[in-house]
């Protein structure tokens, strides 16, 4: 059985999710939908094309509304209020949320209104459930009580690990 994820924001760190999913996770994650403002033909440039990453190995087409990548059609939206998404009937348990606008619980709670189980904030957020740092705190994460996860910043993941292992080791003084 996979896990079916929404990504709502196409840019970059979305961009890179679906590159992620389809390269270490293609048999357990499914990326069954894009919500973003550009239009299908702009994503699939921008996913062809990357200036930072380099271009993408896979195959992309555009079919109608539509992504195809590496033969899985995605659903591609461009709806301003997550609310009125169509997580539910598209059965989607996770929605990751790479916007950058909807950093506040209350507004990424809005996928969970449209039907979504779990949203990953793919920064800093307000009043999420928790933040998880892979390496530094996941065992903290409780599936019965963590429904918006906030996955912190560049900066913390830049700086935690690192200090975990130093506190671990030595301790800080704080």
């Amino acid at each position: 059985m996979t896990v079916k994820v929404g990504i709502n924001g196409f840019g970059r760190i979305g961009r890179q999710v679906l590159k992620a999913v389809g390269e270490y996770y293609p048999e357990t994650i499914e990326v069954v939908a894009i919500n973003d403002l550009f239009d299908a033909e702009t994503n699939a440039h921008l996913l062809k094309y990357d200036s930072n990453y380099g271009r993408f190995p896979g195959q992309v087409e555009v079919r109608g509304d539509n992504l195809i990548v590496n033969g899985q059609e995605i659903k591609v939206f461009a709806e301003r209020d997550p609310a009125k998404l169509p997580w539910g009937e598209l059965g989607v348990s996770i929605v990751v949320e790479s916007t950058g606008v909807f950093r506040e619980a209350s507004k990424a709670g809005w996928h969970i209104e449209a039907g979504a189980k779990k949203v990953i904030i793919s920064a800093p957020a307000k009043n999420e459930d928790i933040t998880i740092v892979l390496g530094v705190n996941e065992e903290k994460y409780d599936p019965q009580k963590h429904h918006i996860i906030s996955n912190a910043s560049c900066t913390t993941y830049c700086l935690a690990p690192a200090a975990k292992v130093v506190n671990d080791a030595f301790g800080i003084v704080k």
